[in-house]
């Protein structure tokens, strides 16, 4: 029997964890609460989790810190949850590495929606893997040094070794190598990395650029394998090797 999807609701108000909680339970996951990030390391110790939803505001240790300790340490899809209006900091939490977001007073059945969105483009895993490289990858597009695995949606670096990438990093990946030398614009990257639900505040396409050149070009201040054409968007260039 396939477990259900787990999720970890992490907020310092209680009310919050518990209408989550219900409304999430109640179509089909199992859920998880979190008062604070020592409350969450405990639950990700006792079960792994396939998505976390992160309040940006707690006391201690935030939202912000708490996202990028799963960036570097978790296989986990990435929600969090702001107060309308603060760009700042969704600006901040893009750079972390969350892979949606959503203002507070939230929309149950947005979030529901944006949470199915991000766990189709995550890719499952069991906890059994124990992070193992797959057998055999059968489709790989080279990106500079680095190889995207299409199959098993992961990064590898030249030796091998695989670089963390968010499941929106992937996607734009995956919308350049099904676009080799062309260029595309910011709205049409949108469309391919997103459902048509998303709704993208300025900067979102430009800050993931920058940390994809971060992990795939040689020199990301002079970018040879994503470039940008002012104006018009950007084009990935293949190796000729």
């Amino acid at each position: 029997m396939v477990e259900p999807t787990h999720i970890i609701v992490v907020d310092d108000e209680p009310e919050i964890c518990e209408m989550l909680s219900d409304y999430l339970g109640h179509a089909g996951f199992a859920v998880s609460t979190a008062e604070d990030g020592a409350a969450m390391r405990r639950v990700l110790e006792e079960r792994p989790a396939d998505l976390v939803i992160l309040d940006i505001n707690m006391p201690g240790e935030d939202g912000l810190s708490l996202a990028r300790y799963l960036r570097a340490n978790v296989k986990v899809g990435i929600v969090m949850l702001t107060a309308a209006g603060e760009v700042v900091d969704r600006i901040v939490g893009l750079e972390m590495g969350a892979d949606d977001y959503l203002a507070k007073p939230v929309d149950l059945r947005e979030l529901l929606a944006r949470i199915r969105a991000v766990l189709r483009r995550v890719p499952a895993e069991t906890a059994a893997a124990g992070g193992a490289q797959p057998a055999a990858a059968t489709h790989q597009v080279r990106f500079g040094a680095c190889k995207l695995d299409l199959d098993a949606h992961k990064l590898f670096d030249p030796e091998g070794e695989e670089v963390p990438i968010t499941s929106m990093e992937f996607d734009l990946l995956k919308a350049f190598a099904d676009h080799p030398n062309r260029v595309l614009s910011r709205d049409q990257l949108l469309d391919l990395a997103h459902n048509k639900d998303w709704e993208p505040f300025d900067r979102s396409i430009d800050i993931r650029i920058a940390r994809l050149r971060r992990k795939i070009e040689a020199d990301p201040a002079k970018p040879q394998v994503i470039k940008t054409v002012r104006g018009a968007g950007y084009i990935f260039v293949p190796s000729s090797e």
